[in-house]
This record gives C-alpha cells, structure tokens and sequence, in this order.
C-alpha cells in the first residue's frame, strides 16, 4: 500500500500505469493454521478490487497476482517459523500441517523463473487480467471458490431473494 501510495501521483499525473500486487491463493480460500497469513492475503484482495474502479478513470489498471505453491525459500526453516503449541486440542493437526509442508520445501511445482516471465508477458497486455492464477495449483483453487460461491449462492435462493421491502 506505501508502494502504491508513492507511485499513484505519477501514474495519475501520467494518466496511465499498471499496480500489480502480488498475494496468494490464500486470497482466495483460507487454509487452516493459516488465519492470519489469509486474512492479510483477503485484506490485499479487497484493497486492490476497491482501489481498481477508482483509479480506473486515470488510465491506472490493476492487476492481483495470486501464486499456489512455487519453489522459493518460503518453506524452508530460515523462512518459516510456526507459532509454539498453546491449545493441545490443536497439538496433533498442528504437528500434521507442520509436517506435511515441510514435505513439500523443494517440491513445490510451481517455477518462479517461469512466472517472472509469465508476468512481464501479462503486463505487456493492453488490458492485462484483473486476477492471474499463477500455477495450476492456483487455476484449481479459483475454480473450487467459483464452484462453492455459486452452491452457496444457490443454497438459499430464494430466502435471499425474499429479504426486500414490502412494496419496494
């Protein structure tokens, strides 16, 4: 947001200008034992989909980079740490999720070279995409969201649909 803050004025002045921003898949759906890491990553959703249609009338575009698993030093031990153990009914979930992503440090599927190139590719677009699923992790993710949305959307239709003013 700082960046943002900073850059805004000359792209404003210059009327045009690209904000890309990068979270994760877990703007999309929250992931247990990750609830402040995805409400951060919700938070930077929200900001950059409401801060669009504003400085759309300036030639600003926007774009939300949202990466699944790529093997970087995310995983590793000089770059994670998980919080120390208070709530024993958590303890053995907790030593499971700790496990399992330490399983995945140096497998992850995901090339960043790849999306470094994939992302100049994408802001040399005249109307680059407003999200990009970066990785078929992340294409999964986006597509299981839009399935759950549209079921939950549909789940109490017509309750929904009831809830205006009488004779509005």
């Amino acid at each position: 947001m700082n960046v943002a803050r900073a850059v805004l004025p000359v792209m404003r002045k210059q009327r045009s200008g690209l904000l890309m921003t990068i979270s994760s898949t877990a703007g999309i759906s929250g992931g247990m034992f990750c609830t402040a890491y995805a409400a951060a990553k919700f938070g930077v959703e929200g900001w950059m989909e409401s801060i669009a249609p504003e400085i759309a009338p300036f030639g600003i575009r926007t774009m939300l980079v949202e990466p699944g698993f790529f093997r970087t030093d995310l995983l590793t031990t000089d770059s994670t740490t998980y919080a120390a153990l208070s709530i024993d009914d958590y303890a053995e979930r907790t030593r499971e999720t700790v496990a399992a992503w330490n399983s995945m440090n140096g497998k992850q599927s995901g090339d960043p070279a790849k999306l470094a190139a994939a992302l100049v590719q994408l802001t040399e677009l005249g109307e680059p995409p407003a999200r990009f699923a970066a990785g078929a992790d992340a294409v999964q993710a986006f597509e299981t969201k839009a399935d759950t949305l549209r079921a939950q959307a549909n789940a109490h239709r017509d309750l929904s649909s009831s809830l205006a003013h009488d004779g509005a």
